[in-house]
């Protein structure tokens, strides 16, 4: 993309005066491809033909929108082709670090958290990192709409640069959960302003290629990164394979906020950006923001969503199971909390944090409940993978993540086919017919192969064919939303879809911990050697524990039988749920994206 053959065709820009003349003089039996085409390959500049007032008019943000999109498009309408190819550069570089911190935490994850004796809570930290974030996607688009997208951007960067930095100092279980959500909400977050920002600089037809080029990082973070995190372990211990991103990470994001604003100033300094003043004191502006964005339903929101999800996960080690005074509580608070908060967003809340209009529309809906059962489906049972792997097939730290990274590797190939067919035929769902069957069935057929006697192979071969699902998944959802809004809702409704993904991520991590918390113990307690039976609760705490008994042992062989045991049972619950998404078929219309202008300026 970054060559010159390449990105001339690619980037040009939109919604000038040549454009729209240009699409009306074709013939009437020209047909709409060619039109399409005309209009693809066009490069805006006034013709002349109009007055300079009407010229100059064109050149300014569509009137009408929030201040955040307006200052978007006045970036569009300013900035240089080399100004957009840097830009596209640095997202992908950060997409690469990212990319690269969170494989290397996924792999050391489970040691850090049975350094603290603790491997079997390693479901709570996911919890409770999700639930945070799902609530942060709402107020963030607001931030972004309101604000700009750079100052997103930039309180999305502190949290995460926050969160490496006490992950890296953190000495206990509950130190670490604090650091994860400041590192979720930071990861989540940016990841969110960089697809708002793509969406900003592409064309609908060409976004699913976008995404696909910025989200590419991934194939080559599957191999670097797992040996990163293998060599982190060994030599240097797990801090420091947070500790150095830390570092990294803000040196490499910073280049893209000052793009942003360097050519928001520029476009200010042509006369393209309308400067506004609030008339508000600073007490009239802390209330004033507390209730666009939200807050009161942001809170609610979090606490609720993670007080009734962590039951699921502790119930299992708590005194009496379910029937535990705080586990029944938890269930109660967290259900009355979500319930409260229902309530106050569709009866009280000044600014709803959700719009509830765009659940009028059959394509948001079919994409957002495609995302939610992918999301339950896929952590079901991911969270234990790699354990699984080092246990039952005994792989070393790299090894596991290699295989658990097999779909990061396939699917960043085929999310750029996926885009790129999108770009060729202007059509997305024809995708989903392919895509759906394919994942259910190797999902499926995981059950069988997630055993101890099985070879490894069997478990990358399943991954390779649930990657050639999930990519598609993954592009296709988020095409199929944005083309069903305007510019004005583009971060709006992916917010919208990385909440109900981000709730499906915390469901399936809350599903897999009760199956965990309910069939591993006690499968380790049936198949556990008397010999070794006192030693149980370390060995389900602590990974360490559980790989140092000699391959071939009978303890080894034993845990491997609990293992296998609860896997399953995650897999058959995450299968069970992709029986839904067949009812997204028929919800998501099959939208000509080709068709479609949405944003303005110099696009890809």
């Amino acid at each position: 993309m970054a060559s010159a053959s390449m990105s001339r065709p690619g980037f040009r820009r939109e919604d000038t005066a040549d454009v729209l003349p240009a699409v009306e003089l074709l013939p009437a039996s020209t047909n709409e491809k060619a039109r399409i085409e005309v209009n693809d390959m066009a490069i805006g500049t006034a013709t002349g033909a109009d007055d300079a007032d009407d010229a100059a008019k064109l050149d300014l943000p569509t009137a009408g929108l929030q201040r955040g999109v307006q200052d978007a498009e006045a970036i569009t309408l300013t900035w240089s082709r080399n100004a957009l190819i840097a830009a596209f550069i640095n997202m992908w570089m950060l997409y690469f670090v990212n990319a690269m911190q969170s494989t290397v935490l996924d792999a050391l994850l489970p040691f850090v958290a049975s350094s603290f004796e603790s491997h079997s809570e390693l479901n709570v930290i996911y919890i409770v990192g999700d639930a945070m974030s799902a609530a942060i996607f709402i107020p963030l688009a607001k931030v972004m709409d309101v604000w700009g997208r750079a100052e997103g951007y930039l309180i999305m960067s502190v949290c995460c640069t926050v969160g490496l930095i006490m992950m890296a100092s953190c000495n206990g279980l509950p130190l670490f959960c604090a650091a994860y959500v400041f590192y979720t909400i930071g990861f989540s977050g940016i990841t969110f302003c960089v697809d708002v920002i793509t969406a900003d600089a592409s064309t609908l037809k060409n976004r699913g290629l976008a995404y696909a080029f910025t989200s590419s990082p991934y194939i080559i973070s599957a191999f670097a990164g797992s040996k990163a995190a293998g060599d982190f372990k060994q030599h240097v211990g797990w801090r420091w394979g947070f500790g150095c991103f830390a570092i990294i990470f803000p040196i490499i994001a910073t280049p893209l906020y000052f793009i942003l604003k360097s050519n928001l100033h520029k476009a200010s300094s042509q006369g393209r950006r309308v400067e506004e003043r609030s008339g508000r004191s600073l007490l009239q502006n802390v209330w004033h923001y507390t209730i666009e964005f939200d807050i009161i339903g942001v809170l609610v929101f979090s606490a609720g969503l993670t007080i009734f999800l962590l039951p699921f996960n502790l119930a299992g080690g708590a005194p009496e199971g379910w029937a535990t005074g705080y586990i029944i509580a938890m269930l109660v608070i967290g259900f009355v909390l979500l319930v409260s908060f229902g309530l106050y967003e569709f009866l009280l809340a000044p600014v709803p944090m959700f719009k509830f209009g765009l659940f009028s529309n059959r394509t948001v809906i079919g994409a957002c409940l495609l995302d939610a059962c992918y999301q339950i489906s896929y952590y079901c049972w991911d969270n234990y993978f790699t354990s699984f792997l080092q246990v039952v097939n005994n792989l070393s730290v790299a090894e596991a993540n290699y295989v658990n990274n097999t779909f990061n590797v396939v699917g960043g190939i085929l999310c750029l086919l996926s885009g790129y067919m999108v770009r060729r035929t202007g059509r997305f769902k024809w995708q989903l017919y392919i895509a759906i069957p394919l994942y259910v069935f190797w999902q499926g057929l995981m059950i069988y192969f997630r055993r101890a006697n099985q070879s490894v192979g069997y478990l990358v071969l399943c991954q390779v064919f649930l990657s050639l699902g999930g990519s598609t998944f993954i592009i296709i959802e988020q095409v199929a939303i944005l083309a069903a809004v305007d510019h004005q809702h583009v971060a709006a409704v992916l917010a919208l879809l990385n909440v109900i993904g981000t709730i499906g991520g915390a469901l399936g991590a809350a599903i897999s911990g009760a199956i965990w918390t309910n069939t591993f113990l006690k499968a380790l307690g049936r198949n556990l050697p008397v010999a070794v039976r006192p030693e149980i609760d370390q060995i389900y705490e602590n990974l360490n524990k559980q790989i140092s008994y000699p391959v071939h042992s009978v303890a080894r062989l034993a845990i491997q039988k609990s293992y296998a045991f609860a896997q399953t049972r995650m897999l058959a619950a995450g299968t069970g749920v992709m029986a839904l998404p067949f009812l997204s078929l028929l919800l998501i219309e099959n939208i000509n994206v080709a068709a479609i202008q949405q944003v303005r300026g110099l696009v890809f």
